[in-house]
């Protein structure tokens, strides 16, 4: 999760102002980057528990030591909840998930750069401490009262308000992990096309990247179970809007879409001020309950933008939100799958025109289904595996059509599409025979 701005104290005067905002993200094709990012599971290689912010081998001590290879730590009241270094981060998910918040790469041999350079540091301070890396999109084994919490003030407010709105969603922060790519695009009918093909398609990700067929060391019936977590998290706030793909869509819409979306939290001062369930309309006219007669800042609305969890939200850049965590080859194909159907202008229009063929409700029944059956949902006369086959063998020609090389990296994907196995179908594959039904033994097949 993004972490707060408080940067930008310029008053919002006008809803254009943060239709400009939003806007002032398009970039010329020239410009355009890739920025990734990933979460991982840490645990004890000892006996496999979640470690806790402090302690000798904690959280915090993890992140001190990368530290140490050239990142300015950050702080929340006097703890390192984070990293930075240029326009990369680290940053901490509830439950003490590890991400890296990439920085925006020119092509993906730069992201696979980043990648392993994160991952050594990751394997080399966390051995010294005794804990690994599980890239997997639910935690295996852990119930929820047994994972940490991490000391990010944020945090504090969404786990008063969260089970408010949805069953899951202290699943969501403390057990769920995810691979996502943000991408840019040139203007608003570029980011509208993007936004609508990516969308519509997040329940293919999903179906390629499941990779969480087990809770609480048991098979869950799912293939993404943090996918399905997702779907009793927040109803105000997650899944595939429809608004998207009707006529005259565009930023303006995203904005009126936000100013609806309930708030979490206002800073002032470096400091929460727990606004949640409130509205930002209210705030805009100086009408918050929270915060009678204050109004909002260019950075409060950038914030804000950052609670909305759509599988693909609209920042000043696309973000594209539907698939588990998995190992270094998926972490990158990931990456690989939307700039191959995003950054090349034939690829773009085949995916839009494959896209464009089912209203919008075919898609979000997808959805729904395939967290459970993964590809093997049903799509059309058949399943969602051809669909699959189809976007990946398009993206594959929208790489090659960039002549970097870049295809080598949707190889776990075409594999996939061919065996129709996902990773979370050989898991199950090796809980049933290999394991003989210890969902510990993930830990020593999977870790990073």
């Amino acid at each position: 999760m993004s972490g707060p701005s408080e940067g930008d104290a310029t008053p919002i005067t006008s809803f254009r102002q943060m239709v400009e905002h939003i806007a002032g993200g398009a970039k010329p094709r020239d410009a355009w980057r890739i920025g990734t990012e990933h979460e991982k599971i840490v645990f004890r290689k000892d006996d496999l528990s979640p470690p806790p912010y402090q302690g000798e081998a904690g959280i915090r001590s993890l992140l001190e030591g990368i530290a140490a290879t050239g990142w300015e730590p950050v702080t929340d009241k006097g703890n390192v909840i984070g990293l930075k270094r240029g326009r990369g981060n680290v940053s901490l998910e509830p439950g003490g998930q590890f991400e890296l918040s990439g920085a925006p790469m020119a092509d993906l041999h730069a992201t696979k750069a980043e990648l392993d350079e994160h991952l050594d540091a990751c394997r080399s301070v966390g051995g010294r401490l005794g804990l690994a890396f599980l890239p997997h999109g639910f935690h295996p084994l852990k119930r929820r009262d047994e994972m940490p919490w991490m000391p990010k003030s944020r945090y504090a407010i969404m786990r008063r308000y969260m089970p408010l709105k949805g069953k899951l969603g202290l699943d969501m922060m403390l057990r769920t992990s995810t691979v996502q790519v943000n991408l840019d695009f040139a203007d608003e009918a570029d980011m509208v096309e993007k936004f609508r093909i990516s969308l519509a398609l997040q329940p293919v990700a999903i179906a390629l990247f499941a990779n969480s067929p087990f809770t609480e060391g048991r098979p869950n019936g799912f293939r993404s179970f943090r996918a399905n977590v997702w779907t009793d998290t927040d109803p105000d706030r997650c899944g595939i809007p429809s608004f998207v793909f009707d006529k005259g869509f565009g930023y303006e819409r995203w904005v009126e879409y936000l100013l609806d979306v309930p708030m979490y939290f206002v800073m002032r001062d470096g400091q929460y001020i727990d606004v949640a369930g409130q509205s930002f309309r209210e705030f805009m006219e100086g009408r918050l309950p929270g915060m009678p007669g204050e109004r909002p800042t260019v950075g409060d609305f950038a914030d804000h933008i950052t609670t909305a969890f759509t599988e693909v939200r609209l920042k000043r850049y696309l973000e594209m939100r539907g698939a588990d965590s998995g190992p270094p080859g998926m972490l990158m194909a990931l990456p690989a799958l939307w700039t191959g159907l995003l950054y090349d202008k034939g690829a773009q229009a085949e995916a839009l025109a494959l896209v464009t063929d089912h209203p919008c409700g075919d898609y979000q029944a997808l959805h729904r289904d395939v967290p459970r059956l993964g590809l093997a949902a049903p799509w059309c006369d058949g399943t969602v595996r051809s669909l699959a086959r189809e976007v990946v063998s398009i993206a594959k020609r929208g790489l090659s059509a960039r002549a970097m090389g870049e295809e080598v990296y949707l190889a776990p994907l075409e594999e996939i599409v061919e065996t129709g196995r996902t990773l979370a179908d050989r898991w199950l594959e090796r809980y049933e025979t290999a394991w003989g039904g210890d969902v510990s033994r993930i830990f020593a097949e999977g870790a990073l």
